[in-house]
């Protein structure tokens, strides 16, 4: 597949895997070309594991990480696309807070509650 088809299975791929809700970057940036090629062109397209696992492991790592932004993110698209319920992003948030602790899993509340305040409002 040629450098063009890749950025836009990219392309597509990223509007997909967020609702619609992040802007796609412009062409001529190499960090963020290179991410929608590999990316969102290779491994969010694969179906060995579902966008819904795919997901889960996303917001765990993101959590760990103390990604507050991102998270929010991540699980506002995984309502908006049905991925799961608000029931389940606040067992997810329980379970990963059992592993990275509770004051990281803390941090995660507001943006979780956010995302499932906006994502119903829409």
């Amino acid at each position: 597949m040629k450098d063009q088809e890749r950025r836009e299975k990219g392309e597509e791929m990223l509007k997909e895997v967020y609702a619609g809700d992040v802007v796609c970057p412009p062409e001529g940036y190499t960090f963020t070309d290179n991410m929608l090629k590999q990316l969102f062109a290779e491994l969010w397209t694969r179906d060995v594991l579902s966008m819904r696992d795919k997901r889960i492991l996303l917001l765990g790592i993101i959590a760990e990480k103390g990604e507050a932004t991102t998270f929010k993110i991540q699980v506002k698209a995984a309502l908006k696309r049905d991925e799961m319920t608000a029931e389940e992003a606040r067992e997810l948030l329980l379970f990963i807070a059992q592993y990275s602790g509770y004051p990281r899993a803390a941090s995660m509340l507001n943006p979780l509650e956010e995302a499932i305040a906006e994502s119903a409002d829409e």
